[in-house]
This record gives C-alpha cells, sequence and structure tokens, in this order.
C-alpha cells in the first residue's frame, strides 16, 4: 500500500458463502420449501439470489403476487427444512485463522449477517467467533436486507466504525452492492460460488479463491 494511505480499520465480514459453508444448503432449502408450496424452480435460479435477503427471494423467483399470498408460508418453510440441514454446514478453510490474523493487524472485527439469531449462533459456535470476534448482527439489527446498505450500516454501528475506514469481505455480488451503497469498499472470495468477472462487474476491488487465500495475502499486502 502506498505509502501515507491510511489502511481500513473495520473489516466487516460476511458470514454465510464467506466464513461458513452455507449457499448450497439454502439453494436447496428454498428448492424444498418452494416444492412443498406446489413451485418448481431450477436449482441454478435459486442460486443466483443467494446472498439476497431472504425476505426477497419470493418475489424476486416468481412475481409479487405469489410472494403476497404464499410468500411468508414459503419463507417459513425454508427456515425450517434449513434447520434440518444447518448440522451439516462447516467453516470455511481458513476463516478463524482470517479472524485472527485481521485482528493481529489492529482491525477491528465485525461478522455482518442478517440471519435469524438461532443461525448466528451456531455460526459463532463453528467458529469459536465469540472469542476473537469484537461484534456480530443479526437479522434484529436491520430493517432492509441485502442488496441495501441497512446490514452494513449496522455493522459500523456496532463498532462505532466510519464507511470511510472500512472494508467489507463477501461472496455474492449483493454484498458488494450493499456495501458499495454504504460508501465501502469490497474484497470477495468465490466460495459462494460466483465467477470472478461477475463479482468484479459488480464493483469488488478484489477477488481471491478463498478467505484462507486472503488471510495468507494479509502477509503479504495489507487489507485495503
Amino acid at each position: 500500500m502506498a505509502s501515507g494511505v491510511q489502511q481500513p480499520t473495520v473489516a466487516i465480514l460476511d458470514v454465510d458463502g464467506t466464513l461458513v459453508d452455507t449457499n448450497y444448503h439454502h439453494t436447496l432449502a428454498w428448492f424444498r420449501a418452494f416444492c412443498r408450496h406446489g413451485i418448481v424452480l431450477p436449482l441454478w435460479r435459486i442460486h443466483r439470489h443467494i446472498g439476497m435477503g431472504g425476505d426477497q427471494v419470493v418475489a424476486a423467483l416468481t412475481d409479487e403476487r405469489t410472494d403476497q399470498e404464499r410468500g411468508d408460508d414459503i419463507r417459513a418453510s425454508e427456515s425450517e427444512l434449513y434447520f434440518e440441514l444447518i448440522e451439516e454446514v462447516q467453516p470455511m478453510q481458513g476463516s478463524r485463522e482470517l479472524i485472527e490474523a485481521l485482528r493481529r493487524r489492529g482491525h477491528t472485527v465485525v461478522l455482518a449477517s442478517s440471519a435469524k439469531e438461532a443461525e448466528i449462533d451456531h455460526y459463532l459456535d463453528l467458529l469459536d467467533g465469540r472469542e476473537i470476534a469484537d461484534a456480530w448482527t443479526t437479522s434484529a439489527d436491520v430493517e432492509s436486507t441485502k442488496p441495501a446498505p441497512d446490514l452494513v450500516h449496522a455493522a459500523l454501528e456496532r463498532v462505532d466504525g466510519s464507511a470511510n475506514n472500512a472494508v467489507m469481505v463477501g461472496d455474492t455480488p449483493w454484498d458488494v452492492h450493499a456495501a458499495s451503497k454504504a460508501g465501502v469498499s469490497t474484497l470477495a472470495v468465490l466460495t459462494g460460488g460466483f465467477a470472478i468477472e461477475e463479482l468484479e462487474e459488480s464493483g469488488a476491488a478484489g477477488v481471491f479463491e478463498s478467505v484462507a487465500e486472503l488471510s495468507n495475502r494479509l502477509e503479504e499486502t495489507p487489507l485495503r
């Protein structure tokens, strides 16, 4: 990093698909939830919307009428079906190491998620995150979900941080869009199943294969 350029002090880390391997579990849960209510959608289409707030997925994949008439029931089914899979979820390789490396370098680390508290508690257990993260968010902290910037604002508020002095790490274009609307740059990883080109076109400042690669690169290059 060029001399005289201030390094970001707040690292906002997306959780689902970035620190824990959940995107395909959510895809399958949504598929089964839609099927339960008589709607069959191809898995690839559902995956394209993972990372968007769950309150927006039904309308995005069907239409406003379906959302109004059956959206709450479909979302309730997805939550139930996802919890049947949650014990299979594993941390991404290098997730805890990334948090530890950022803390060693003096960054304040916020784990950013709009998932329900029970899900976040499970992920914090997987990551031993309570011991090493400075703060985290849940669905209770946001009014509008990604790609709206509320989650990023909430993460900053948790640590009295400034958008001018923060960076986000995420895995989907929805993360990049949300951070951009909040005035925060994003480093993206490929673990969410989106292509390098998609993440770059969304505005990611850099794309890494995984959080493990990003953690290793911190030894060479400061976060920026």
